[in-house]
């Protein structure tokens, strides 16, 4: 950890389930050591979550928090609090996903710390930020996928809308606020002062919608449900082939001639109504029956193998199994190997951030609740065999 990019950083994290988790494994992954900070007794809620488990460990849990150290501690109980202040004095990042005022009842939000750690780092992750009139109110995943639009854009143009198969408001704000304590850290680089990072779920999805979102307020009128087609280029969607589906993405008027030569399709080339983009959009409706029939009678890899090599961007529509097995993630170094003490061999998804000289390497699985708490108050804080005991006998750790 000693060559990574963030060694040297300290960073308390008091979050939970996967925003915040997933922020403070981008910078575990990058050599910060992150000090996990768990109830006593039941820790992460995704500790419990599962099926799938490996013995007794959640692999949701598992998936976000390697790289990470876990201190149980009731920062309420007054002991617990002087511990937190004491880790505090030491620390750079300090990251929470509380709903907005929890932690200022606790005198323990940004605006109470600042004064008395003013090169904290301090980033909070919440539904809807912490100014506002919905800042109150808590962050659920598939609440701000609908509340932030992206549903209204997900699934077929006659059905209703889907939310996302993954969390993707939770992980984009995680990505979010990452990136902000990064600058955060650089600013207080220039005037030793820290920086509240306060990032909204809702403003994370808003900031995904980017072009949809300026077609809006260009021309007034909400995008429409597209499925897997696109509103502005053709023929772009999956399609169905011999053994499966093809995402074939035709972005512009040579790969579309190249594509013909390659689909057998070559007269289209000269067709009035297919020779430009912008025809071929206005007459989307002819042409996508007739490359779904020429489609149809070749293997999914087969076309896959042949367009590419003529410089037309497709790929199988596969399943995770499927990806994970790529060569391609094989050879980036994507999966990684760890072994956990209690579940044993471990396989996960590592970083994708790829940095010369200072990689991202997933060294340690995520830890056994409160595995590392005796290491940290006797070895960090100084804290006696005696006094450790005591915290123990009143559940402050």
């Amino acid at each position: 950890m000693a060559t990574r990019i963030l060694s040297g950083i300290t960073v308390l994290d008091l979050t939970r389930v996967m925003s915040g988790p997933y922020c403070t494994l981008m910078l575990a992954d990058m050599g910060a050591r992150v000090i996990k900070i768990e109830h006593p007794g039941r820790g992460d809620d995704t500790r419990e979550w599962g099926p799938p488990f490996v013995g007794d460990e959640s692999v949701y849990f598992l998936s976000v928090n390697r790289n990470k150290e876990s201190l149980t501690l009731d920062f309420k109980h007054p002991d617990g609090r002087r511990i937190l202040e004491a880790l505090l004095a030491h620390a750079d990042v300090l990251v929470e996903n509380f709903r907005p005022g929890t932690l200022q009842r606790l005198g323990l939000d940004y605006e109470s710390l600042a004064s008395r750690f003013p090169r904290l780092v301090y980033a909070s992750v919440s539904g809807y930020g912490h100014t506002g009139p919905l800042k109150d109110l808590p962050g659920y995943d598939a609440v701000v996928q609908a509340e932030g639009g992206l549903m209204s854009l997900t699934g077929d143009p006659n059905g209703p809308p889907y939310r996302l198969g993954l969390p993707i408001a939770d992980l984009v704000a995680g990505l979010f606020a990452a990136q902000g304590i990064l600058l955060a850290l650089i600013a207080r680089a220039a005037n030793g002062r820290g920086r509240h990072v306060d990032i909204s779920m809702l403003d994370s999805v808003a900031g995904l919608l980017t072009y949809q979102a300026a077609n809006y307020l260009t021309t007034g009128h909400n995008p429409p449900r597209m499925g897997n087609a696109h509103a502005s280029i053709v023929p772009y969607g999956t399609f169905d082939t011999r053994d499966g589906q093809l995402m074939l993405a035709v972005g512009n008027d040579d790969q579309w001639r190249r594509f013909c030569d390659a689909a057998g399709l070559s007269e289209l080339v000269s067709d009035p109504r297919f020779s430009t983009n912008p025809q071929r959009v206005e007459n989307r409706e002819v042409l996508w029956p007739i490359v779904a029939r020429a489609l149809g009678v070749r293997d999914r890899d087969d076309w896959t193998a042949r367009l590419r090599k003529v410089g037309v961007p497709c790929g199988p529509v596969r399943t995770i199994g499927e990806t994970l097995a790529d060569p391609q993630l094989e050879a980036r170094g994507m999966i990684a190997s760890l072994q956990h003490p209690a579940a044993g061999d471990l396989r996960l998804v590592a970083n994708p951030v790829k940095l010369s000289d200072t990689p991202a390497v997933p060294d340690m699985p995520a830890p056994l609740l409160g595995q590392h708490t005796e290491s940290i108050l006797t070895g960090d804080l100084g804290l006696s065999r005696q006094e450790l005991d005591e915290l123990r006998r009143n559940h402050v750790v």
